[in-house]
Parts: C-alpha cells; sequence; structure tokens
C-alpha cells in the first residue's frame, strides 16, 4: 500500500489550511529510512486535540473515540483509514512508568522525550527529514543509543530497558556492540523493571526473543541484574541458547 493514501492527502490539506504542521513521527520513519514499509504510521503536529477535533469536526470526519486525547492524541477516520494523531508534548512528570504531558509546538524538545536516536526522527510530507540527534546516522551505523543521557531516559519509564535490547536485536549488525556507559546506565536501573507490569515485560520479552543475537542479550540480561526483575529464573540455565 502506498504511503501517500487517499486519506493522507484529505488530512494534508486539512493540516495544510490551518497551516498546522503534521510530520510522521518515530518508528515509522525509521522503518521507511530502513527501506521498509512501516506497519503503523504514527503522526505528530503542532495542532492541540482541540485545535484538531474542531478542524476534524468542522470537515465533517469520523473521530475514533479512544483514551489518548489527555496524552494529546486524536484519531480521525477517512478513507477506510485510521490516522493517529499525536500533538508536540513535554514530559512534565514522569515516574518510571507513566508521563504527565503538556504540549508544545518545539520539534525539538518532543524528540528529546523520545527514548532511541533512531526513534526520535520526523518525517515530513514533502520528504524532508528532521533529525535533533543523529538517529539517521546512528541507523546507517547500526547503533542502539539512547536520546541524550541514558539514565535520564531509563528513569523516564523502565521499559526502555527492554526496549534498547528488542531494538539493539532488530537493527545492530553484530553482539557486543554497546556503549560502556549505556550498559552500566542499565544495570543500575534495572531495579526500576520490578514497578512495570509483565503483561508489558512480556510484549516487549516476545519481540527481543524474535529477534536477532538471541543468545547474546540473554546472558547479557543475566550478566547485568536485569533477569530477576522480568520473570526469569535466578539460575536460568543458558546452555539452549548456544
Amino acid at each position: 500500500q502506498p504511503l501517500f493514501t487517499p486519506g493522507l492527502r484529505s488530512v494534508a490539506e486539512l493540516f495544510e489550511k490551518k497551516n498546522y504542521e503534521l510530520r510522521i513521527a518515530g518508528g515509522a520513519v525509521r522503518d521507511l529510512l530502513s527501506g521498509m514499509t512501516p506497519q503503523d504510521i504514527d503522526f505528530a503536529t503542532t495542532a492541540t486535540p482541540a485545535e484538531m477535533k474542531e478542524m476534524f469536526t468542522s470537515a465533517g470526519v469520523r473521530l475514533i473515540n479512544n483514551k489518548g486525547e489527555k496524552h494529546g492524541t486524536i484519531t480521525a477516520r477517512l478513507h477506510e483509514q485510521n490516522f493517529e494523531i499525536t500533538t508536540l508534548r513535554i514530559d512534565v512528570v514522569t515516574d518510571g512508568r507513566h508521563a504527565e504531558v503538556e504540549f508544545t509546538t518545539d520539534w525539538e524538545k518532543d524528540a528529546e522525550r523520545r527514548d532511541l536516536t533512531v526513534n526520535s526522527m520526523f518525517l515530513g510530507l514533502d520528504g524532508m527529514l528532521y533529525d535533533f540527534f543523529n538517529g539517521y546516522e546512528d541507523l546507517k551505523n547500526k547503533k542502539i543509543r539512547f536520546v541524550g543521557k541514558a539514565t535520564e531516559r531509563i528513569q523516564e519509564d523502565y521499559l526502555r530497558i527492554l526496549r534498547y535490547f528488542r531494538f539493539y536485536g532488530r537493527i545492530a549488525e553484530k553482539p557486543g556492540d554497546h556503549e560502556p556507559s549505556t550498559l552500566q546506565a542499565i544495570k543500575e536501573n534495572a531495579k526500576g523493571l520490578a514497578g512495570i507490569s509483565g503483561e508489558r515485560i512480556w510484549v516487549e520479552l516476545k519481540k527481543i526473543l524474535l529477534g536477532n543475537h538471541v543468545n547474546h542479550l540473554v546472558r547479557l540480561m543475566y550478566e547485568l541484574d536485569i533477569a530477576q526483575y522480568i520473570g526469569l529464573p535466578l539460575d536460568g540455565s543458558l546452555e539452549e541458547f548456544d
């Protein structure tokens, strides 16, 4: 399916009329730059949820009722396609699981709150790439790094520890190509995973086990004292991974 569907063209026209900026965000940008077709495309905008609701409602566009609005996400349905569009955000308060957000029109501030550099890029509908943290460079070099300081990103949401491993298994070319400071930050914050629900942990763990470098990554989780916090046995036998 082409990226520029009739639905996306209609959405883009509405935003353009109102002078709201609209860009493809995060994982979809990473996939497109890797030559892959994204499964889901998330959009980011300078428009607030209230402005989006007003704009879509006036145009007679159907809105899908979901709970994303307080986090800034509106889902509109056009031409048999759902479009999930989120207002640019800054995290005001984080507790390691959830964040309280406030809206912004600053693209760099929004990129700063994302987990990994490869997931922090935006792509304009005109093909212009907005990359504040060298995500494209890291993607080309198959490097997985946190945006800014690893410790800060992890403490905003401890699940990011597992997301780091998941994307390492998906993007990195060889095992063992980690920055020592990143592994140190992970080890020091591993305990935070104890506060994350088993369901969220399993979603990430399953993807890690389906990716590359599984043997290396599972051993690393034991070395960094993560295993005990994600439901793996303390004395687990790793022979099967060889």
